[in-house]
């Protein structure tokens, strides 16, 4: 098996366009979503969160880590997976666990199944043309 393998061909230009938007706007808005969370990563759901800290600290590294990850479209398939089940873990706790309706005011879901969805897409699509991903699949497959 060859290591260019690891990475999906990319595909046409006009949905690699589409791709590299979806990505950097994502990746910027979990980057965000992130920062607070990766100044105290192992604490950053307070002294009474029932969560352990490293899973804290996994869930803040897939926000702000997956972010720039996804900008740079730079090992999009593993930060994919970071923030899939970081999300799948969000959307749990709020449409089951609290009850949240899909849009609310005070509290829904819609976001994080948003972001699940996306990085689904991204798992499966890959990053596109316009990627360090991309430029490392043509790297590898000359070598």
């Amino acid at each position: 098996m060859k290591l260019a393998s690891l990475f999906p061909p990319p595909p046409s230009t006009l949905a690699s366009t589409g791709l590299l938007l979806l990505r950097v706007v994502a990746g910027a808005a979990f980057m965000f979503h992130g920062w607070s969370k990766i100044q105290d990563p192992f604490h950053w759901m307070g002294a009474e969160a029932s969560t352990p800290g490293v899973l804290q600290a996994l869930a803040a590294l897939s926000e702000f880590g997956g972010g720039l990850a996804w900008i740079l479209g730079a090992l999009v398939p593993l930060a994919s997976l970071g923030i899939f089940f970081t999300m799948a873990v969000a959307v749990h706790f709020h449409a089951v666990i609290r009850g949240d309706p899909f849009v609310g005011h005070t509290g829904s879901y819609e976001i994080a199944l948003l972001y699940l969805v996306i990085a689904v897409v991204l798992l499966t699509v890959g990053p596109g043309r316009f990627s360090v991903d991309a430029w490392l699949r043509k790297r590898l497959a000359g070598a």
